[in-house]
């Protein structure tokens, strides 16, 4: 763990001078009249490829295997008349891999009207093993299980801005869980755990938002708070009554030239009668990287980020994190105990120089042999 993490500050060192020192290039260098290099020439073909045409990915996880697939990404005026609105972004993936898993996804956040309203959603279909060490904070990862299953989910949240900077919205929910295989012996059998023979859940709820940041997807400053509060009655066709409270917090400083200090903290809780499937879940590619989805799991989630993002030269950046995160039964069951850690680092690759987007490839690293490599655009928050 020591060797790992002498590595992840190793590689934020090395970029933090290369980014000094092409900074300082920059200032010497007069390039106003200067042709433009071969890459230059290169990055800029590059680029409208990435606008018009899916890109190849690859990741790999222990659990998951290889995955392969293809993604688009975009970022877009929805109307050229509105010169007001930020940029709206659309998003598809298509991924597969060597173990079964099969991730199917549609995501948009569309900003329009001159900044007045904002719409968040995605449409999901996943068929894949979900591997689960257990429910609870203290589950041993040589408990994994996998637990077959598919999935459809939509989620979209229409927000209006009622001052500035600050929005309301309603959020509206729908999953269906399928096909559930479990092992013989499964834990979920022998405990008779909410959610085996899978279900439908139907909600809806209320939504805040507090945004200053000028670039959504690759911040340089500003803050940002995401809130939800969504209920899944029975009278609205739900299998399971339950509901689901998050809050994200994010803030963003420019310390000197372009290199940023990100910070993360997030929370959520899902009472009531909550299937498994649906419980609040550690790890992703944006949180708590390293850790496949819902390894731990349990009604209650806290963890927090800080990520360091300095320039290295032309297109290229990197990035180093450390983070922190556990579950619990309810709040006051979280202590000083038992807290995951996730670091590592990541590349970055400018693929929309109009809007500042990056491509990102990242490697999450936790202790006892957690790892995970992740591949996508924009940054992880």
């Amino acid at each position: 763990m020591i060797q790992r993490t002498l590595t992840v500050l190793l590689f934020f060192l090395v970029s933090f001078l290369y980014g000094q020192s092409d900074s300082i290039a920059k200032k010497e260098v007069d390039t106003s009249k200067a042709e433009p290099s071969k890459f230059d020439k290169f990055n800029k073909k590059a680029e409208a490829f990435f606008k018009k045409s899916p890109v190849p990915i690859y990741s790999h996880t222990p659990e998951s295997g290889n995955i392969f697939g293809i993604t688009k990404f975009n970022i877009l005026s929805l109307s050229k008349k509105d010169t007001i609105s930020k940029p709206s972004k659309l998003s598809e993936v298509f991924t597969f891999s060597s173990k079964g898993r099969i991730n199917v996804s549609v995501s948009t956040d569309l900003i329009f009207k001159e900044n007045n309203r904002n719409v968040i959603a995605y449409v999901n279909y996943q068929k894949q093993p979900d591997f689960i060490f257990g429910i609870g904070n203290d589950v041993k990862k040589e408990d994994i299980e996998e637990v077959q299953l598919e999935r459809i989910k939509f989620f979209a949240t229409y927000l209006f801005r009622f001052k500035k900077h600050f929005y309301i919205g309603v959020p509206i929910n729908f999953s269906s869980y399928f096909n559930i295989e479990t092992e013989p012996d499964s834990f979920l059998i022998q405990d008779d755990v909410t959610g085996l023979d899978g279900g439908i859940s139907v909600g809806t709820g209320l939504a805040f938002s507090y945004d200053t940041r000028g670039n959504r997807y690759n911040p340089q400053g500003g803050a940002y708070i995401m809130t939800y509060i969504v209920t899944n009655p029975k009278f609205l066709g739900s299998t399971y009554q339950y509901s689901k409270y998050e809050i994200d917090a994010r803030k963003y400083f420019n310390p000197w030239l372009k290199h940023i200090i990100a910070l993360q903290v997030t929370t959520s809780n899902t009472p009531g009668n909550t299937p498994f499937y649906e419980l609040s879940m550690l790890g992703s590619d944006k949180q708590m990287r390293g850790y496949f989805k819902g390894a731990y799991r349990d009604h209650v989630l806290v963890d927090s980020q800080v990520e360091y993002r300095a320039p290295i030269w032309n297109i290229f950046g990197a990035v180093a994190w450390i983070g922190t995160g556990r579950v619990a039964h309810e709040y006051k069951d979280l202590s000083l105990e038992g807290w995951k850690l996730s670091y590592g680092g990541g590349l970055r690759i400018r693929v929309d120089s109009k809007n500042n987007t990056n491509l990102r490839i990242d490697y999450g690293f936790g202790p006892h042999g957690i790892s995970g490599v992740y591949f996508g655009f924009a940054e992880a928050f």
